[in-house]
């Protein structure tokens, strides 16, 4: 209720109460302060259908910001503004476009090295097809973290980027993906190999920022069932139905 209606811990209790008590339910809701001691420790499910046949993970990352102290403190009495922000990485299923892999970090963690935690979350008999994701994450530890769950990679070299010497199943495939690239065209490469659906897991990023553009939850494990919560709710809504397009003309 709190993250889908974008309430405070008191407006939650609040409305809750009232639903209980329009349903004729003499239950005792606990107050705010015993919510937030709770949310700490929160074990979030989050559901999922499952795809058919091998999954295709889309990967990404996005910042959003943090609604604290310091916040409250740059207003009331001057000063520099302290921002603090949380980074998403998110794993989607290109098929059903639920959230089947999610890691919450600080701002300061880059986002190659989360590749292989988003990864270690698909069960291991579940089979992935391939992995796509943006040239932040063209390294040696997302290709051989691909390689090793036998899945194909689809990440654009960087532009400067020079063939590996390492001999691994992961450097091999880039070297393949770096001589495609350049010899079709940057542009080119990009419609052969299917990279234009990576777009689909930024259009999920939107979403997850729809349910607020900011953090209410002051400590980081707070946060993180916070955000939690907002994935089991969005796969919840993605398991109803998404829109079907087609082109016309």
């Amino acid at each position: 209720m709190k993250v889908l209606f974008g309430m405070a811990l008191r407006q939650t209790a609040g409305f809750v109460e009232s639903l209980l008590r329009l349903v004729g339910l003499d239950w005792t809701v606990p107050d705010f302060s015993t919510l937030s001691r709770r949310q700490k420790t929160l074990a979030v499910s989050i559901p999922y259908r499952g795809s058919r046949g091998p999954l295709h993970l889309l990967i990404d990352s996005t910042g959003i910001k943090v609604e604290g102290e310091g916040e409250w403190h740059a207003r009331k009495h001057g000063g520099p503004r302290r921002r603090v922000w949380r980074k998403i990485h998110l794993g989607i299923d290109e098929e059903t476009l639920e959230i089947r892999a999610v890691e919450i970090t600080g701002s300061q963690i880059g986002d190659a090295p989360i590749l292989p935690d988003l990864l270690d979350q698909i069960p291991e008999d579940q089979e992935i097809g391939s992995v796509t994701a943006d040239g932040a994450y063209d390294t040696r530890k997302c290709h051989d973290a691909i390689a090793d769950r036998g899945a194909h990679a689809v990440i654009p070299p960087r532009k400067n980027a020079k063939p590996w010497k390492t001999v691994t199943v992961g450097a091999v495939a880039r070297n393949e993906a770096l001589r495609a690239s350049k010899h079709l065209g940057r542009a080119l490469w990009r419609r052969w190999s299917g990279y234009h659906r990576r777009s689909r897991v930024e259009t999920k990023m939107h979403c997850v920022k729809l349910l607020g553009q900011r953090l209410m939850a002051r400590d980081f494990d707070r946060q993180v069932a916070e955000l939690q919560v907002r994935i089991a709710v969005l796969n919840g809504y993605t398991a109803l139905g998404t829109p079907v397009t087609e082109a016309v003309g």
